[in-house]
């Protein structure tokens, strides 16, 4: 594995890169790509971020949030991945990403993901509460400082994938780099409302209806919510205003793990695994071909709503035993 100054040796060397940020995009992936673009850029970097779908609505409070692209320029000369484990979570951009490593693109992987498979030329992987604290650090080391803008775009990051710096991968170094950030300008109390707070009435009607449905298992330690995808459709909802949702049973007292199975189509489900610390998801998620952290994971389950159920259950009593 490379460290962070030979990366940041790469990306001072180059004239243009694309940013590539994964599937069902969230605030740490966002801010990571947005972050490193905007210091590449005021390095004289020409740079994009781009994403195989829509950004939730959510993060149209950043600036150029609007500006991330769906495909990516052939002609850069570096493709760079963002808290992203593998070439699979890029989605459809995998295969342009692939091809384009296969005719000898450099490629350059940072992220924060203990199933990350090192699959750049460069790659540099260090298990944080964000990856936007790895994206930090690359940016002092290109000798950027932040700004106001760049502040936000990190700050973004940390605060949703630490669940406001409640997880217990948070540490001395992620409230030094969100105060290093909130010393830049980064409003946090915006950022938070912008982010968990904010929402509208059909989204908090999904969420009591999904919630006053949660099954429990095993005296209480497993918790699975189902999110249909006519409860979307009825609801007029995306996908990616289902977030959150995995994370409130973890409040509830006995539960050790929790899982949202949300409805993409007729027999599959996007499952996300959460754990209060005891079981480790990731090796959960592995098992049906996904992965992500210990605490917090995810993988597609394929079948029918029950024999999805049955098979999560089978596999949590065995790697977590429960």
């Amino acid at each position: 594995m490379n460290t962070i100054r030979e990366i940041a040796q790469v990306l001072k060397k180059i004239r243009s890169a694309t940013i590539f940020t994964h599937v069902r995009p969230d605030g740490d992936t966002v801010g990571s790509g947005m972050a490193l673009c905007r210091a590449l850029e005021l390095l004289g970097v020409n740079c994009e971020v781009v994403n195989e779908g829509e950004v939730p609505e959510k993060f149209s409070f950043l600036t150029g949030i609007d500006r991330i692209r769906s495909m990516p320029s052939p002609e850069s000369e570096v493709y760079v991945c963002v808290d992203t484990s593998d070439e699979a979570r890029l989605g459809e951009l995998q295969h342009a990403f692939m091809r384009a490593k296969a005719k000898g693109k450099t490629t350059v992987n940072v992220d924060h993901h203990v199933s990350n498979t090192r699959y750049c030329k460069y790659n540099f992987v260090r298990e944080r509460a964000s990856n936007c604290e790895n994206i930090a650090e690359l940016i002092e080391a290109l000798g950027v400082r932040h700004d106001k803008i760049i502040s936000e775009y990190l700050l973004t990051g940390m605060v949703t994938d630490s669940g406001g710096f409640s997880h217990s991968d948070v540490n001395g170094d992620s409230f030094r780099a969100a105060a290093a950030c909130a010393d830049a300008g980064a409003d946090v109390n915006r950022i938070s409302y912008e982010v968990f707070k904010k929402q509208s009435k059909a989204r908090s009607q999904l969420y009591l209806e999904t919630l006053s449905k949660l099954r429990y298992y095993f005296e209480d330690r497993l918790a699975i919510s189902i999110v249909e995808k006519a409860a979307l459709e009825r609801y007029g909802l995306r996908q990616d205003e289902t977030e959150g949702i995995v994370d409130f049973a973890l409040t509830v007292d006995p539960v050790e793990v929790s899982v949202c199975l949300m409805e993409v189509k007729p027999e599959q489900y996007k499952a996300s695994f959460r754990s209060k610390g005891k079981i480790n998801v990731n090796e959960i998620a592995r098992a049906f071909g996904g992965g992500g952290h210990v605490l917090a994971s995810g993988c597609m389950l394929f079948g029918s709503k029950e024999e999805v159920l049955d098979r999560l259950q089978f596999t949590v009593s065995q790697l977590g035993n429960l």
